[in-house]
């Protein structure tokens, strides 16, 4: 396996896919150019094993046809020639196809780990060879007889078993090769001498014949090649594939686990960070207002609020590390009711006004009328406002300006919208200041203590109820944030629910 460096780790991912690709060719090519080299001809060992296998299965297919084609060829030679001198060629004939019928067989049912390829090579060869002969010896039973058509009968057998033999052995060229040779050496030597014209147009087509046939078995030998490469390609796609989708599986549940054990580590460390925290916050409260009361207490008054504020930033980072968390698992429940938009946005301002008023802070509200109700998480959207809000009056500055409307969108959805007049965010760290964590130059300059988990869990909170979310600012022209909810959330729209059916008295 490959190693994994300290900067790929940093960049959150294993080796370069590139690299493993480029080394996944060349091991291919090393063993396709190893296994040629070891190959008699030219090709992958694989392919050479193949070769074999498809001539073995023609030949044992089309066993039956030789037989019928024997037998028929026979019965016909008897009407010029007596059947006591066809019987034997006959008997050789279907001897030698026994012999390759055998060796198919025995060479079909052996493991691959047996195989000799070119020993089998050469047994079929012979085997090709011999079964020619045996059907060339039939111009041995022809070579006397004179009458009329017999020459057209033993030349026409003849280019059908060479025909046959392309067709059933062009896997094995040298077979092939082997098994034409004798029919063309007794054509030749059966019109030998003969100058008539009937000897020489049938000697001349059955050469022409031979010709076309070693043609043909070289283009079907090409074909069986091309065929054997195209499956090898598609069986390594598929392994590949396979590989592919076991490693996609295997990285899945890693994560489903890492995720599960990441989800369990924030339960668990919640209650536990909880705990003492609250004993922090309570501790803190209580020295802040009866230990530390008097004026000359006044430092330690201030430590003890210090400790108080930071305590409950920790807490409020507890909390939300928690919601995000459920949010990116998939598993923050909505729990759905009929809410007023306009409502929630009141509240929120109430909750928050002594907040923009201890910053000398205005916050104008503007609603549109005859807001119907929304179908939403009522708890969801509360957050998604507070969060809002207390961003815009903690990037506001003393005595700045912090705008509500809500009202209706152009598809009849209904919207909340927040505008300060902050410092800004430049356009190239909004990216930044939406994702976990992330917090835009000017903030951390002018802003109090944030955690930069507050407008992701909004989005996430609005993704849950497919609403959407758009912030809109520049620097030294403050930041506008705007929430909306789809047309199929606002009660108007929502299909009444079909009335029961009332029996007839």
């Amino acid at each position: 396996m490959a190693e994994v460096t300290a900067e790929q780790v940093q960049r959150g991912r294993g080796p370069d896919p590139a690299a493993l690709a480029r080394r996944k060719l060349i091991t291919r090519e090393v063993k396709s150019v190893r296994e040629r080299l070891t190959s008699s001809t030219g090709l992958e060992r694989a392919f050479d094993v193949e070769l074999l296998r498809l001539f073995a299965q023609y030949r044992m297919t089309g066993s039956v046809g030789t037989l019928v084609l024997a037998m028929g060829v026979a019965a016909a030679a008897c009407l010029w020639i007596p059947v006591y001198m066809v019987m034997p060629w006959l008997g050789g004939v279907l001897l030698s196809s026994m012999v390759i019928v055998l060796l198919s067989r025995r060479y079909l049912n052996q493991s691959t780990s047996e195989f000799g390829i070119r020993l089998w090579r050469r047994l079929f060869t012979l085997a090709e060879g011999l079964h020619g002969l045996s059907w060339s010896l039939i111009l041995l039973l022809f070579a006397l007889v004179d009458a009329p058509g017999a020459k057209v009968f033993v030349t026409t057998t003849l280019l059908i078993v060479s025909a046959l033999t392309v067709m059933l052995s062009a896997s094995i060229p040298i077979a092939v090769y082997a098994g034409l040779a004798p029919i063309a050496a007794g054509i030749g030597l059966f019109f030998w001498g003969r100058s008539d014209i009937d000897s020489v147009t049938m000697a001349l087509m059955a050469a022409s014949a031979q010709l076309f046939f070693v043609f043909l078995a070289n283009r079907l030998y090409a074909s069986s090649v091309s065929t054997i490469e195209f499956r090898a390609e598609k069986d390594a796609l598929i392994a590949e594939l396979e590989t592919a989708t076991a490693n996609s599986d295997e990285a899945r549940r890693k994560a489903e686990e890492a995720n599960l054990a990441k989800s369990r580590f924030l339960a668990t460390m919640s209650h536990e960070l909880r705990t003492p925290l609250n004993a922090i916050l309570g501790f803190s409260e209580v020295m802040k207002n009866e230990v530390f009361g008097g004026h000359a207490n006044a430092a330690y008054k201030e430590y003890s609020a210090d400790i108080h504020g930071s305590g409950q930033h920790l807490l409020n980072l507890i909390n939300e590390i928690l919601d995000l968390s459920r949010i990116e698992a998939g598993k923050y429940e909505l729990n759905e009711e009929a809410l007023s938009l306009a409502g929630i946005v009141d509240d929120c301002h109430h909750m928050l006004n002594l907040r923009a008023k201890a910053k000398g802070q205005t916050i104008r509200e503007a609603v549109e009328p005859d807001l119907p109700k929304v179908w939403a998480d009522e708890r969801a959207i509360r957050q998604a406002v507070l969060n809002i809000l207390s961003n815009a009056i903690k990037f506001t500055p003393q005595g700045g300006e912090i705008s509500i409307k809500v009202g209706w969108t152009a598809n009849g959805g209904q919207y909340v919208s927040i505008a300060d007049t902050g410092p800004g965010i430049p356009e190239d760290e909004i990216p930044i200041v939406l994702q976990t964590f992330g917090r835009g130059s000017l903030a951390i300059k002018t802003a109090e203590q944030g955690s930069g988990l507050g407008l992701p869990i909004v989005k996430g909170l609005l993704d849950l109820h497919n609403g959407g979310f758009h912030l809109k600012s520049k620097p030294r022209a403050g930041t506008e944030v705007t929430i909306t909810l789809p047309a199929e959330r606002v009660m108007d729209t929502l299909a009444a629910l079909p009335e029961p059916k009332t029996r007839a008295a």
